[in-house]
Formats: C-alpha cells, structure tokens, sequence
C-alpha cells in the first residue's frame, strides 16, 4: 500500500518547493492508519490519471473525482490579478472552473458578493489553506460579509476550505473545496487538498502555456446585451422588455452565445463572459 503514496510524492517533490514539509505533517496527522493509506492511494491515482490529461476541463474532472474521497462535491478554482476588485480572468489564464450550484451562483452575482467575497480578501493576505469557518469568526470579517457564508450555507455549502495559490508579479489564484455537511475539515484533510490544489494549479499553468492565449469567442452586439442581463439575473422575459424585442428573440441570442462559449447554461456562459472580457458587472 506505501508505493502509490511514494510515486504521489516524488511527482509532486519535483512540482513545488513546500510540499516536503507538508507530507511529513499527513504522516503525522491523527487519521486511522488505514485511511491514511487510502486516502494516499487515490492521491496517488489522481495525479496518475492527471498527468495524461491535455484539457483543463479533464483535469477539473479528475480533481472533482479525488475530492468526492473528502466529501466534497463543489469545487472551484479562478485565477486574479493583484488589483482586480471583480472575479475576471487575465486573458492569458484558464477560464474559470467552477461545479457549484447554478442557484448559488445565480444568486451570488445577483446580490454582488463577487465584490466583498471574504474568501478573495483572505487569499490576498494568506499562503496556506483555510477554512470558511476560521475567516467567518475573525473579528476583521464584516457582517456583509459573513452573510455570503450564511446565503452560501443555505444552497448546501456549508463548510469549506480555501487554498490561495501566489503568483509572480502579484498574480493569484484560489482553489476552494466545499461540503453539505457540518462536519469540519481535519488538518490532514486540509493538507491533502492543499496538494491536490497545487497540483492542479502547476498542471493547469503548464496547459495554458502550451495552448498560448487562444481565441476569445467573438459575440454580437444583441449577445453581449443579452448575456449582460443575464449575468445580473434578469428572465428572458425581462431582458426581451428591457431590450424591445421578445422573449423568443432573447432565447435565441442565448442560445447562439452558449454555444460559442461551450456553457451548458445561461449562468455559466454568463460567468465565462466575465472571465473573457466579454462583459462586466457593474
């Protein structure tokens, strides 16, 4: 059972400077020997299957697949620049990648918590992994701010860690784990995580750079409009009153922008327009 663990900790020895340390503290951490091990198999699974993956939207899968072994179904992972105030990409980086509930997400635009978001404000000031509930009860936390923990909890996000990823030049990323449940992360759970957030961020930096900018998906003047509305919550029915037109035209324009931005829904393709440039939310 000690290979796979072995072979997971010289792949990522040779990606990342701290993470030596940081296996010595999951030996150390109080988990059932056997669940040590498992846990150090799928690990070691995971990077195996990620290694052949030459699509970040692959790799997002793999990871959504290793953390299920933690209970944790939502996942997101987003790049920053040191400046920026709204979640938006540089368009070198890999768009966002996110699983959690298109409600949540809907509502989270709706209600402009992208602009107070606890997690970005602690990322900025932090280098290791934390957990939602330490940033909920730090005096320094606004209640504005706790109410995005409070909203988030009720669409089934109760309990999360987030992992800030620094770049050079100021840049950053952030990588947050989620859990319906109550139960709170472990040390060794958060370390485990903290590698696979590694991991991913490293992979995902080295695809980006093999793939170069890529195009940015070119959208009509009444598809921005559209897209725009509906990142801010508006029903078709409301942006066809707002545009003029009707509720089939708004439909179509919709459907044309989520097939050039390869979204499966309106809120997803509203969250890839962000991330492209394409529109912002005031």
């Amino acid at each position: 059972m000690e290979r796979p663990r072995i072979n997971a900790i010289s792949r990522i020895r040779g990606l990342t400077p701290s993470v030596s340390d940081q296996l010595s503290l999951i030996a150390s951490t109080h988990f059932p020997k056997a669940a040590k091990e498992a846990f150090a198999v799928e690990f070691g699974r995971f990077l195996a299957h990620a290694d052949g993956v030459a699509q970040t939207e692959q790799l997002f899968e793999q990871l959504a697949a290793f953390v299920l072994n933690f209970d944790c179904p939502w996942i997101a992972y987003r790049s920053l620049t040191p400046d920026q105030t709204l979640l938006k990409s540089v368009r070198r980086d890999p768009a966002v990648l996110r699983n959690y509930p298109d409600e949540w997400l809907k509502r989270y635009f709706k209600m402009g918590y992208d602009r107070i978001d606890p997690i970005v404000k602690t990322s900025r000031k932090r280098v290791g992994a934390f957990r939602w509930s330490d940033v909920y009860k730090d005096v320094s936390t606004t209640e504005d701010e706790r109410r995005v923990f409070d909203e988030a909890a009720t669409f089934g996000l109760r309990r999360g860690i987030s992992v800030p990823l620094h770049g050079p030049h100021g840049g950053f990323a952030i990588m947050s784990f989620a859990r319906p449940s109550d139960r709170e992360f472990r040390s060794g759970t958060l370390i485990y995580l903290q590698l696979a957030a590694f991991y991913f961020h490293l992979k995902v930096s080295q695809l980006a750079n093999l793939s170069g900018i890529g195009d940015i998906p070119k959208l009509s003047l009444r598809e921005r409009e559209c897209i725009s509305w509906a990142a801010r919550g508006k029903s078709s029915w409301e942006i066809g009153k707002i545009l003029g037109i009707s509720t089939n035209t708004v439909n179509f324009h919709i459907k044309n922008l989520k097939a050039k931005l390869r979204s499966s829904s309106r809120t997803a393709a509203a969250i890839k327009a962000v991330d492209f440039g394409i529109i912002e939310l005031q």
